[in-house]
């Protein structure tokens, strides 16, 4: 495995160093945590949490003081933590290009191991290190961004927070399968920015739509490889340390829900937060707020059920016909969770038959196709095997 200590620092030994300031089901107690020279064994790690303070391409800024929302995780209870390593804070580079080489370099290691990076940010840009690491191991993900906006800019603006999705659709060979946007605000975006990635066959969903049923959340996270999370989506009163924060949004409660969501989701295997200013977080309310997503996106994972795709033994079979006399669809369900999914039809290279792309579905999908009507997330799937 690639040394990677040499590439972050640690953090406060008068923080963090003494065990024993911590009660027994603190996670300050039981986090495998780089202080001083004593650096995680991330062999045996599940989750590697670490800061990367790059915020050359956004309007936020990086702080000098201790991360106010390591503070306020360790200080929070768990009764059964995963084997987590905290790896400290990035060093950044001379060059923002040497540093997202070293980014991207950093979440392919963990990534080829198995271990989840959950980044504290940063602009919402080291996104595109991160999808270059899944790209680095020739891995088509899907990624869901939680933002406000969509982050597309212009072909020929340069990498910024503002740009970076853009970058990623046009990155050359594309290994984006499927994105999905959660919490878009009708009046940041175009209505022509909207239409394209409709087109491209991608998820967005409105705020209003999002909370109107925020049930739909749970399929969408376990679809995904890479949730990243711009907290300006998330309301000014909740998390106000962000220069992009505005009075609509998501509530605290409802970005946990996001985040434990996240957790449970047998396919996802990074998480980032990002565009945090720690200098505006005056009370320590954005701080707080950042640690209780990060302890549900943990509390989810510890119940993970090894259920990526069906496990026909243990699901009832559901086909829906449609009037054509030509078209169905098949839905699964899981007796066991109770989870849903259908089977996407495609054709595979140099076999007769056809596939089965397995896409996590909701109740409401089957009730849709029901009533005669093909699911959007179905046809969606369905298109990018044409």
């Amino acid at each position: 495995m690639l040394e990677l200590n040499s590439y972050f620092k640690a953090v406060s030994s008068e923080l963090y160093a003494d065990k024993n300031s911590w009660g027994t089901t603190q996670i300050g107690r039981g986090i495998d945590t780089h202080v001083n020279k004593n650096f995680p064994d991330i062999k045996f790690a599940e989750i590697a949490i670490f800061n990367v303070p790059e915020y050359e391409g956004s309007k936020n800024s990086a702080s000098d003081n201790d991360c106010k929302v390591r503070t306020s995780f360790y200080s929070f209870h768990h009764d059964n933590l995963p084997r987590i390593a905290d790896l400290g804070v990035f060093q950044l580079m001379p060059t923002r290009k040497e540093s997202f080489s070293l980014i991207q370099k950093v979440c392919k290691e963990l990534l080829h191991n198995g271990i989840i990076p959950v980044i504290i940010g940063g602009g919402h840009d080291v996104s595109y290190a991160v999808y270059k690491a899944y790209a680095s191991l020739d891995k088509f993900i899907t990624l869901t961004a939680v933002d406000s906006k969509f982050d597309i800019g212009l072909e020929e603006d340069n990498l910024a927070s503002f740009s970076h999705l853009g970058k990623m659709i046009s990155h050359k060979p594309s290994h984006l399968f499927h994105y999905a946007n959660l919490a878009y605000q009708s009046y940041f975006v175009s209505g022509m920015a909207t239409e394209m990635l409709q087109k491209m066959n991608f998820d967005v969903k409105r705020l209003g739509e999002l909370k109107a049923d925020f049930s739909e959340v749970e399929p969408i996270m376990r679809n995904t490889d890479f949730l990243s999370f711009d907290i300006s989506s998330i309301q000014h009163a909740y998390a106000g340390a962000n220069v992009y924060s505005t009075p609509n949004g998501l509530n605290g409660e409802e970005s946990c829900k996001i985040m434990r969501y996240a957790g449970v989701s047998d396919k996802i295997t990074a998480v980032g937060l990002f565009e945090y200013n720690q200098d505006f977080d005056a009370n320590n309310q954005t701080a707080y707020l950042l640690a209780e997503m990060i302890w549900y996106f943990i509390d989810g994972y510890k119940i993970r059920k090894n259920e990526l795709n069906p496990n026909m033994k243990n699901c009832v079979k559901y086909t829906v016909a449609f009037d054509d006399g030509k078209n169905e669809i098949t839905f699964y369900k899981s007796k066991s969770s109770g989870r849903w999914w259908m089977g996407v039809p495609f054709k595979k290279e140099g076999v007769n038959e056809l596939q089965n792309y397995y896409v996590a579905s909701s109740y409401r999908d089957y009730e849709i196709a029901n009533q005669g009507e093909v699911p959007e997330r179905w046809l969606r799937n369905l298109n990018k095997f044409l």
